[in-house]
């Protein structure tokens, strides 16, 4: 089964906004995000920053890391 995730970036920018959402959270979506089909239509530059502005570099690089080992996990975390 393959699920897709639709407007990827309104949604994970969404995510970094609310202060409901952790890390793990916009790790997930960033992960669904990486294997969508609008992931070329994604503005990166714009949802890492937005990362770094909520939490921080080392955030971002945290979320990446966990995010590409989500997505080439399948899901699998």
């Amino acid at each position: 089964m393959r699920f897709e995730l639709a407007n990827c970036e309104a949604t994970i920018l969404a995510e970094i906004s609310s202060k409901v959402f952790t890390r793990e959270d916009v790790a997930q979506t960033y992960a669904l995000t990486l294997v969508s089909s609008e992931r070329d239509k994604v503005d990166w530059k714009k949802v890492n920053t937005a990362i770094m502005a909520r939490w921080s570099v080392s955030a971002l690089k945290w979320i990446k890391e966990r995010a590409w080992k989500i997505a080439q996990n399948g899901g699998r975390s």
